[in-house]
């Protein structure tokens, strides 16, 4: 390849408001060993990506500087079992918004059959956060119950899906009857209103959870805790609404209760690769069974990652939102 520079988006300043957001020339990656260098043709945007870009979530050392934890595109030159012109999306520990990007070959997964480039960019950063935290930390099984908040969020629309894919009951909460509306039609089993019910009264009323995805944090601890079932688990993924717990010991140990949570962009190299195996082993089949499907809010140009971070920050998106190459 001729081509020695790309656009990609910097931040201006190193941290700002979504307007700090503007592109820039910058040298094409070079891919290293078991590495491949991907033509991006559409980028996911995530809520992490507003968090580095306000200086709270710097990437992890090695990670590239550029914002973009998930991108689908051509391989340009291959490694591992992929060839220059496959048709991939993938994990990253940076670098999506930008027009080529190096990625651990083992983090690449095939397009499923019938997603477009734009749908496959929406699926390897939220897919692997619902696998990780929903059935490996929270170990929801057939036949259980998950309570998932910010049902509608990219995240949301995913675990509702992934979640009554494994045979799993779904209590979902959003604000707002439009929002309770929408995961019902996602597939929840049950949609409250959080801004004019109140989730514990109507989870306790339907027996309880196993376990609870939440994004919310601190403000909905305690009524989380009284919606678990005996034995249930409790998984953190943000802390939206705060950021420290006050905790009765002695009801955890009444109810046998885990707390847990995680974290994704800082695991290793090889962590990265047996979860992308078990997301391929697991996830890939409900997509092309059509259990599971992309929910894409809206698209914008690369160089308008500015408008799409004020977007997903305006909170009213369904789904995910996703830069197009």
């Amino acid at each position: 390849m001729s081509q020695t520079t790309m656009t990609a988006i910097a931040i201006e300043g190193g941290k700002g408001p979504a307007e700090a957001l503007r592109p820039e020339t910058a040298p094409i990656p070079m891919a290293g060993e078991g590495d491949v260098l991907i033509r991006v043709r559409a980028a996911g945007v995530n809520r992490p990506d507003l968090l580095q870009r306000m200086g709270y979530y710097p990437p992890p050392p090695g990670a590239p500087a550029t914002l973009g934890l998930e991108a689908a595109g051509e391989v340009v030159t291959g490694a591992g079992r992929w060839k220059a012109g496959d048709r991939v999306c993938a994990l990253l520990g940076g670098g999506g918004y930008a027009e080529y990007v190096a990625v651990d070959a083992r983090h690449a997964l095939p397009i499923p059959a019938g997603l477009d480039f734009t749908q496959a960019a929406s699926l390897p950063e939220t897919v692997f956060t619902v696998y990780v935290n929903v059935f490996e930390h929270g170990a929801l099984k057939g036949g259980e119950t998950l309570l998932i908040h910010g049902a509608t969020s990219g995240i949301g629309v995913t675990a509702i899906q992934m979640a009554k894919a494994a045979g799993a009951r779904v209590i979902a909460t959003g604000r707002g009857a439009e929002k309770a509306a929408q995961a019902l039609a996602l597939g929840a089993d049950i949609a409250v209103d959080a801004s004019t019910e109140d989730f514990e009264a109507v989870v306790k009323a339907d027996g309880g959870a196993d376990v609870v995805l939440d994004m919310v944090g601190a403000s909905y601890f305690a009524k989380n805790l009284e919606a678990l079932k005996t034995g249930g688990r409790i998984v953190y993924i943000a802390s939206l609404g705060g950021g420290m717990l006050e905790v009765p010991i002695l009801k955890i140990m009444q109810k046998r209760a885990v707390i847990t949570g995680s974290t994704l962009r800082p695991r290793s190299a090889d962590e990265k690769a047996r979860i992308a195996a078990e997301v391929e082993r697991v996830v890939w089949p409900w997509i092309a069974a059509g259990k599971v499907r992309t929910v894409i809010d809206a698209t914008f140009p690369l160089a308008q990652a500015a408008q799409a971070h004020a977007h997903l920050e305006a909170g009213a998106h369904v789904g995910k939102v996703v830069l197009t190459a």
